[in-house]
């Protein structure tokens, strides 16, 4: 336990001392110590900013998106999974659908924006084989979150279904055998025993990911994001990055990523009070 325990006293609570520029007046030469407190102006400010609802409505709509349709399908992909019996055959599958996790986020933008080319992508060039007209979609926002979407769910698919095959495969077999002798079908099986027996799993993954509701990957949001598609791509950790890494509003910055982890945290007791009342699983 000593490497774990070490790197998280390093690198996730020392420098918890810094949240306390959100309060400050943060200058580099005075330090963090020394520049003076302003208590919650910056909390204000960016409350009473003219783009405070399309950032915050963005990074909430976006995030239900994934939640309501990235975070159910690797328990589809692995109950299917699981009833496969042909051993290459499962192989070739979990391989075919573990490989785009280990694409970078950088090359994976780069594949999306060659495909959806309107001049020379190979959708548009099937849209137009049908008699259709090329599609502008890295220019038109409302195909922002779509496309973040459907990459979402094709990268990272299979990887998160990994963990929903090993609950899977805890399930004692002789459940199984004694359904089969009783005359239970496949679908019955999946019913009856997998899904009730990978429900504290589901449960345990639903909080988390409710905690990181508006934790959305930086990386991706702001390499697909352009000039057109702003209003929609434009989200709080991409807002962030542009208030304190672009124009060194280091203090600003630091106030909007603390509202935004305030606001997971609430959601994760939440969350993890209601789920623990209705099936009696919880994450603590």
């Amino acid at each position: 336990m000593l490497l774990p325990v070490t790197y998280f006293i390093i690198f996730r609570y020392m420098p918890m001392y810094g949240v306390q520029i959100a309060f400050k007046d943060f200058s580099a030469a005075k330090g963090v110590w020394d520049s003076p407190w302003i208590g919650f102006d910056h909390f204000v400010r960016f409350f009473e900013s003219y783009n405070f609802d399309q950032v915050v409505l963005n990074t909430v709509y976006l995030s239900l998106l994934l939640l309501v349709i990235a975070f159910p399908i690797p328990i589809l992909i692995a109950l299917m999974l699981h009833q496969v019996t042909h051993q290459k055959l499962k192989k070739f599958m979990q391989t075919s659908i573990y490989a785009p996790y280990f694409i970078s986020t950088v090359v994976l933008v780069g594949m999306v924006f060659v495909f959806l080319s309107p001049n020379s992508g190979i959708v548009n060039h099937i849209i137009m084989a049908f008699g259709g007209k090329p599609v502008m979609f890295m220019a038109d926002s409302a195909w922002f979150r779509p496309i973040y979407v459907f990459t979402e769910v094709w990268q990272t698919t299979g990887f998160s279904s990994i963990i929903y095959l090993a609950a899977l495969a805890g399930i004692d077999p002789s459940l199984h055998e004694a359904a089969v002798v009783d005359g239970a079908n496949k679908w019955k099986r999946i019913r009856h025993i997998d899904i009730p027996g990978i429900m504290p799993t589901i449960v345990v993954l639903f909080v988390l990911a409710v905690g990181n509701l508006m934790n959305i990957g930086f990386e991706k949001a702001f390499l697909m994001q352009t000039n057109i598609n702003v209003d929609t791509s434009e989200i709080i950790p991409t807002y962030v990055y542009k208030i304190g890494i672009q124009r060194a509003q280091y203090s600003f910055s630091a106030a909007i990523g603390l509202f935004n982890a305030v606001i997971n945290l609430i959601l994760l007791f939440i969350v993890n009070r209601a789920v623990k009342k209705m099936s009696g699983n919880g994450l603590f």
